[in-house]
Order: structure tokens, then sequence, then C-alpha cells
């Protein structure tokens, strides 16, 4: 982002508000943040990104937008967790289909995706 004179708390605040929209489903004021400079793959303290918040909060049209702006469907966080295995792990079907389209790898992370699926029943959801 260019910080344009903001201070460390005031970049730090607007990273927080970002991230609260990501997870909210807010996508219009979300995409207003990213037309304003905030990096598509911004993360938090925890190294989530925005598409990681989106993605687990079920909110499938956020995270089509953030795709669309070029996220990386694959960045994991400081738990080594990946968007779509933290969207299996919620039993969001509907954002899990749309990160298979954007070609997340199903074999990165902590458990990888196909692990998750495993453990919560949910296979078919990565069958081909």
């Amino acid at each position: 982002m260019s910080e344009g004179g903001l201070t460390p708390e005031q970049v730090e605040r607007v990273v927080a508000i970002a991230m609260d929209l990501a997870r909210e489903g807010d996508t219009g004021q979300l995409l207003e943040f990213l037309d304003h400079g905030l990096p598509v793959n911004v993360t938090d303290p925890q190294g989530n990104t925005l598409l990681m918040l989106a993605a687990y909060h079920g909110h499938a049209a956020t995270v089509r937008a953030l795709l669309d702006r070029g996220a990386d469907p694959d960045l994991r966080n400081a738990r080594d967790q990946s968007p779509i295995a933290g969207a299996l792990f919620k039993g969001e079907d509907e954002v899990v289909a749309v990160l298979r389209e954007a070609g997340a790898d199903l074999d990165a992370g902590t458990p990888s995706a196909r692990a998750a699926a495993v453990m919560f029943g949910r296979e078919h959801l990565l069958a081909d």
C-alpha cells in the first residue's frame, strides 16, 4: 500500500478494517480499499490474507472478486493453513468450488485440502 504519509498505526488500522470487510463479505467496500492501493495479498499479524478470511467465512462472491484482482489462492497463514483447507473445514462448498476453479493447490498447507477433505468426509468436493 502506498503509505502516503500514513503512520504505522494508521496502516495497521486500514489493514484491520479491510480484514473485517473480508470476514463480513463486504465485497464492494473491500474492493474500494484495493482500488486505493491496499495490496490484494496483504496479511494480518497471524498471516491471514483477505482471501483466507473471506474463504473461511463462506463468502464465495468476495473470494471470486479477490481472485479476479490477483489474490494468490495458495498463500498460507502463519499456521500453514491454506484458504481451500479452511473452506473445507468450515463446510463452505461454494467457496471450495471457486478456489478449485482458480487452481488452488490441494496439497499445500497443514493439513492439506486433501487431508482436510478426508478428515471431514468431504472428499466428493475434490473429485475431478
